[in-house]
């Protein structure tokens, strides 16, 4: 059964081209190790909750925008494994050594999901 690893950032507006290039460079290592889908959306219709929301999860500050995100695998043995292989790419290494973040990753909430519904 499919699985997923879901995520949200805060991205700061002027930095969404950079968010773009490193997320699609990211999501070509994904796919080439075998994640089915890998997709990335940038918040058009997101308000700030009362008590909890996107914008709240994120500590999103105002000249930010949240982005939310998916990776989808076969199953969670093979996203273990996909991600382990992830991890240890030289090419994601060299994108996350030497360069400022377009985004702030203490920030980031991010898990792992399996499948509850499926219309």
């Amino acid at each position: 059964m499919a699985y997923v690893d879901g995520f949200i950032v805060a991205v700061p507006k002027k930095n969404i081209a950079a968010y773009r290039k490193l997320s699609t460079a990211c999501g070509k290592i994904w796919r080439g190790y075998g994640a089915l889908d890998y997709r990335e959306w940038v918040a058009d219709d997101v308000k700030v909750g009362k008590l909890t929301s996107f914008p709240r999860a994120v500590k999103r500050k105002p000249n930010e925008t949240v982005v939310f995100a998916w990776i989808t695998y076969k199953s969670r043995a093979q996203r273990d494994k996909i991600n382990a292989k992830v991890m240890k790419d030289p090419r994601l290494a060299k994108m996350m050594t030497g360069q400022k973040s377009p985004f702030d990753s203490k920030r980031m909430i991010y898990g792992g999901f399996t499948n509850l519904v499926k219309v």
